[in-house]
């Protein structure tokens, strides 16, 4: 019975140590790879050519892009190490306070937003989808008792298929 005075299975906590985990990390890395490449490349000829509005935006949106995706990279190393027997939970805990998970939002009616290559635009909502997962996952692992809580912009059926896929490694 859960402090709620619920009956719940924590998924998460035998996700974060599982064969699940492993793919979400490598889901996590190879997105940051992926973005690096990007934005090195085709990306940064893409935005040579954005009116004006958009290449504002593009550059704002690629300091966010690139910003989750270095929280995410962090939690997940952390993570890895903690599974590994590397750091104890207690140290990945301490680091664990400077990482950021949340607050990364997108305006996609910001002015410009659809004049963005669609293959930037589709990295930006993949790392908010695995910025999700990831968040569900820190709550369920290190908070517990604020799982049940659900952030604004999610519903609590769509939090809940996310920490299942999570846990399950489905996407």
């Amino acid at each position: 019975m859960s402090e709620l005075g619920l009956n719940t299975v924590n998924f998460a906590g035998r996700a974060a140590a599982s064969s699940q985990f492993k793919a979400t990390y490598a889901e996590g890395m190879g997105l940051v790879e992926e973005t690096a490449a990007y934005l090195d490349g085709p990306g940064r000829s893409a935005a040579k050519v954005l009116p004006r509005m958009a290449s504002v935006l593009y550059a704002a949106e690629s300091m966010r892009l690139t910003t989750r995706l270095m929280q995410m990279a962090s939690w997940l190393l952390l993570q890895r190490a903690v599974n590994n027997g590397e750091m104890s939970r207690e140290q990945v805990i301490s680091e664990k306070s400077k990482v950021r998970l949340d607050g990364f939002n997108v305006d996609r009616s910001a002015p410009g937003w659809l004049d963005l290559p669609e293959a930037f635009r589709d990295l930006v909502e993949r790392s908010l989808r695995l910025q999700n997962r990831i968040a569900i996952l820190d709550r369920e692992i290190y908070r517990p008792s604020e799982a049940a809580i659900v952030p604004d912009n999610e519903n609590s059926v769509q939090a809940q298929l996310n920490l299942l896929r999570t846990a399950f490694g489905t996407n």
